[in-house]
């Protein structure tokens, strides 16, 4: 690595590791709530005041800091908790049967299921594993950040700017309590400090680390911000190889190579996932960044903030483009010499804001019905915009500093009085001009004045350097404590930390759902995927991207007996349809849920009405569980059968008034067996059920159809007593097998061959980088 042509006038030892320091105290700040007031960065007063059943307890109400992340109390983290607990019982989760009737898990991505930060769990309470979890993407991102910018010959005052900045962007504060997002990206100046150092050094540990960081974002959790992950590294990789031999090219390109197979496991199994899926469908432009909001990359709570609940033009995290403005001065400063790092890095920040702003190119793009990147919201690629201008923002505190060892101040002066137009231009506006509803514009002014300060603070702090020449190293110091101020308050207002004590806490109608259902029967009611997937409680219904379309079309069709496309990303029944509570039977809802409080309400599904279907087994002050008498069993053994093969037909057939859904099965395939509207001598009795794994003790002394109320997924495998046989679709989303006369044991599997062929070929990426390492330092690199 060549030295800085600035000198960082520092005494040593201090100067060699002074930026580390600072980058872990600024963490350590950040972090403090949980090492200091053992508090998790987890929104656990949201919990408890805005979710079932845990908000019908007044004992438990609180304040509520921020309200915008509900996803991570219904998924994100009930799954990483499916996640530890199959790890550790030595299974892989595949499968997930407490979500829309069971659902594919390793495949939905978001579960993480690889991620080498699930060791956590397995050193610490899951509670502190879960804090480590999270804390850790901001120091990770530092980390990185520093190694890349150093290996771009920027200073160590610069390299500060960069890696601080990167750290507190807005995309990674608002999505750091997911664990997901942010971790798919954090690799990205690993992956580019691996390039730039094997171009630099030609030494073969930077190509294992290139491979590395593809399956390491791969496996973080977020499809979407993988790719923009492996485009930017791409990008990177194909600027500096341009001049480099034909066989530095071909290790680089293999490595790369070598990275995607390792990451089959989790791409191949989520790629059959999404084809399944409703979302696969569904190209419409989402989230794009309207252009007027683009001044929160400076002012981030100029249209309000969620967590002081008067942000009102949209839509707060997914639009964050936050980077501070001071980095933002100092990448325009970063122009007034130009590099091809510079220019490479303007033009990937420029696109990535194209992109993600409502413009004709992101309307286009979107129109080209690119799979994953037109089916979800556009405007998270600004995390690339973030971590360009966190580059450039070292790139022009090296310049800055060279402009002032010149004794060049004009073109400084020019930016910086420009930067001070644009603020007193919308400050100007926000007083001045209607531009706002009147409440609102009260909370733009207020909230303008802080980047103000900071922008004519810094513009001194520059001026302040010009005059003292000599100092100016220790005056510029001020630019790294503003821009980390500015970042720091950021990050510390949006982020929650709360009461551990307010995780998920028990509650006695809970336990008595657990102890009713005994991991089999399925619940229904006013209660989501917080309580369900945490607490192991089968349900129906749920919030994902991510869910079976056949399923989401059987509840939606319930609503009046017609067939209905599925949601984009809610599978619901609807509480008064003309065909809930068939729906019901077949699903095998066992136990209905229900808050005394929602009694006679029009959202809620009305158990009270009917005596004669429902018995009431446990009651106390808040809540009531009644048993469904009608309902199927989980397992069910049929002796009649029709056959159909278009969809809407099934669903006209299945949910007509005449049909006999207990006696008959829909099936899309003819199992050849002889139908009977005899009711045999017969029982199927589900003996285990486990994510993975269905065992059912069949006996009948005829043959017959075994019906299971699961989804129908390819990659489930039946066998009769351990013969395999082929799995049937049955009334439309359900599976079913035929069976001889006897007594068995039926075992259904979930063995997918999209995942053994992902370990395959991950396999394969091993074998490149071993041959490759072998290669390289037997022929080449020695």
């Amino acid at each position: 690595m060549q030295k800085s042509k600035i000198q960082d006038k520092i005494p040593t030892p201090f100067f060699k590791i002074w930026p580390l320091l600072f980058i872990i105290v600024i963490w350590f700040i950040f972090s403090s709530p949980y090492f200091l007031n053992n508090l998790i960065p987890f929104s656990s007063d949201y919990l408890v005041n805005f979710f079932p059943p845990w908000s019908s307890y007044q004992e438990l109400a609180s304040p509520v800091k921020n309200n915008a992340m509900p996803d991570i109390i219904t998924q994100i983290y009930p799954w990483k908790k499916l996640v530890v607990e199959s790890l550790r019982s030595g299974q892989i989760p595949l499968w997930n049967p407490y979500s829309f009737s069971g659902s594919p898990h390793l495949a939905n991505y978001q579960s993480a299921v690889f991620s080498p930060f699930n060791i956590l769990f397995f050193i610490f309470p899951f509670k502190d594993a879960w804090s480590l979890l999270i804390l850790l993407q901001p120091l990770l991102a530092g980390f990185f950040t520093y190694l890349l910018v150093r290996s771009l010959n920027i200073s160590k005052l610069g390299s500060s700017i960069s890696s601080i900045v990167y750290m507190f962007c807005g995309f990674m504060v608002v999505w750091m309590a997911y664990g997901t997002l942010v971790y798919a990206v954090i690799y990205l100046p690993l992956s580019l400090f691996a390039i730039q150092s094997f171009i630099n050094t030609k030494k073969i540990r930077y190509l294992v680390l290139l491979s590395i960081t593809i399956p390491l974002s791969f496996f973080s959790g977020h499809f979407q911000i993988s790719l923009y992950f492996l485009a930017a590294s791409i990008a990177f990789l194909l600027l500096r190889m341009y001049k480099e031999k034909a066989r530095e090219k071909f290790f680089l390109l293999a490595s790369v190579l070598a990275g995607i197979l390792l990451s089959m496991p989790q791409l191949l199994p989520s790629w059959e996932f999404y084809a399944n899926s409703v979302r696969s469908a569904t190209f419409i432009l989402t989230e794009a960044i309207p252009l007027p909001y683009i001044i929160t990359s400076f002012a981030p709570d100029f249209f309000g903030n969620a967590v002081t609940r008067n942000d009102w033009y949209g839509h707060y995290a997914e639009w964050a483009s936050f980077v501070g403005i001071i980095p933002i001065v100092l990448s325009v400063f970063s122009f007034l010499k130009i590099k091809k790092e510079i220019v490479f890095f303007g033009i990937l920040g420029i696109v990535s804001l194209l992109l993600s702003l409502q413009t004709p190119l992101s309307t286009f793009i979107v129109g080209l019905k690119i799979p994953v990147v037109s089916t979800s919201a556009l405007s998270r690629i600004i995390v690339i915009f973030s971590f360009s201008m966190a580059v450039l923002a070292g790139f022009g505190m090296d310049t800055l500093r060279e402009y002032i060892k010149k004794r060049k101040p004009r073109r400084i002066i020019w930016v910086l009085s420009v930067f001070i137009l644009i603020v007193c231009l919308i400050l100007g506006f926000a007083y001045l001009l209607p531009i706002m509803p009147p409440d609102k514009v009260l909370i733009a002014r207020r909230n303008m004045i802080l980047p103000a300060l900071i922008l004519v603070l810094g513009s001194l702090t520059v001026l302040a350097a010009f005059y003292f020449r000599k100092i100016s190293i220790y005056i510029l110091f001020g630019l790294l404590m503003l821009a980390s101020f500015d970042s720091l308050r950021f990050a510390q207002k949006w982020m929650p930390f709360e009461s551990k004590k307010l995780v998920y806490p028990d509650t006695a109608v809970v336990k008595a759902i657990q102890r009713e259902t005994k991991g089999v029967g399925r619940v229904y009611g006013n209660i989501g995927g917080e309580a369900t997937n945490y607490f192991r409680l089968p349900s129906t219904e749920g919030y994902d991207p991510l869910y079976i379309e056949r399923y989401g079309e059987f509840l939606m069709s319930a609503t009046d007996g017609h067939f209905v496309k599925a949601e984009r990303s809610v599978a619901k029944l609807n509480r008064r349809g003309n065909f809930t509570d068939k729906a019901l039977d077949i699903l095998g809802i066992d136990i209905v849920f229900h808050p005394i409080a929602d009694t006679n309400q029009g959202w809620a599904y009305p158990v009270w009405k009917d005596v004669d279907r429902f018995d009431l087994i446990y009651k106390d002050d808040k809540f009531q569980l009644f048993r469904n008498k009608e309902a199927l069993g989980r397992a069910e053994l049929f002796y009649n059968y029709g056959v159909e093969k278009d969809k809407e037909k099934i669903v006209e057939k299945l949910f007509s008034e005449n049909f006999d859904f207990r006696n008959i099965l829909v099936l899309e395939d003819d199992p050849g067996l002889i139908k009977s509207n005899e009711n045999p001598k017969s029982h199927a009795n589900i003996v285990s059920y486990e994510p993975n794994r269905v065992r059912i003790d069949v006996k009948t002394n005829k043959p017959a159809i075994l019906f299971l109320s699961d989804n129908y997924y390819p990659g489930w495998k039946a066998y009769v007593d351990g013969n395999p046989t082929k799995i049937l679709r049955a009334d439309y989303t359900f599976r079913a097998l035929a069976v001889p006369e006897g007594n068995y044991m039926v075992e259904f599997k979930f063995q997918p061959e999209s995942f053994k062929y992902g370990l395959i070929m991950s396999g394969s990426g091993i074998l490149i980088m071993i041959a490759l390492w072998i290669f390289a330092r037997k022929k080449y690199l020695l």
